[in-house]
């Protein structure tokens, strides 16, 4: 898939919050979740929680706008200098969602260490609507690859959809052929859409 020459990623902390937020749109699912369904903790309640606070926490995982935080947990893309897509990628145990029973259908058949911080996790490929199908969707993943190695990561996993014939709350992560291209192999198929890949360094 062709990917526009003018696309740039950058890591979420040294682009605006505003930027961030357009990508989200001001409805939808990604305007409700602020990537936040996998990060809330033990006893918390998505439903319960409001949306100004899932803002308030992904401004502080991203450090958007401080260029020397230590730390950030995603990309954000831009075309033509307009905020498109979003990845979320950060070590594996961060997302305690994911890795707690509550999303025990993809660790069927794996014994690991759930809380291996080697090991880290895209949870969120998200393209602003308008840009879809314009490869910046795989884009975000290729990048995310290069960011988890970078920072020191042994493996990176995703949790793609092999079809769009899902609810939109599901397409989250993204589609399977866009981790295959970044050179992702599939190690699990807990559901009929749901594929859990992986890339070891």
């Amino acid at each position: 898939m062709h990917v526009a020459a003018d696309l740039r990623i950058r890591p979420a902390n040294e682009v605006p919050f505003d930027d961030l937020q357009e990508v989200f749109g001001e409805r939808g699912p990604a305007h409700r979740c602020q990537c936040q369904r996998f990060k809330l903790a033990r006893g918390e309640s998505f439903g319960r929680m409001p949306r100004e606070e899932r803002v308030h926490r992904l401004r502080q995982q991203t450090a958007c706008g401080d260029p020397d935080a230590p730390e950030t947990s995603g990309l954000v893309a831009h075309l033509d200098g307009s905020p498109v897509g979003w990845c979320a990628v950060e070590p594996r145990p961060a997302y305690g969602g994911l890795v707690r029973n509550s999303s025990r259908a993809v660790w069927v058949g794996r014994d690991e260490d759930r809380l291996d911080d080697g090991v880290w996790a895209v949870t969120c490929a998200f393209v602003r609507r308008g840009f879809r199908r314009e490869g910046v969707s795989t884009a975000l993943v290729a990048a995310a690859v290069d960011f988890a190695r970078d920072r020191g990561a042994r493996a990176l996993e995703g949790y793609p959809m092999t079809s769009t014939d899902a609810l939109l709350e599901e397409l989250h992560p993204g589609l399977l052929g866009s981790y295959l291209s970044a050179g992702f192999r599939e190690v699990l198929r807990p559901s009929v859409r749901r594929v859990v890949v992986r890339i070891d360094f």
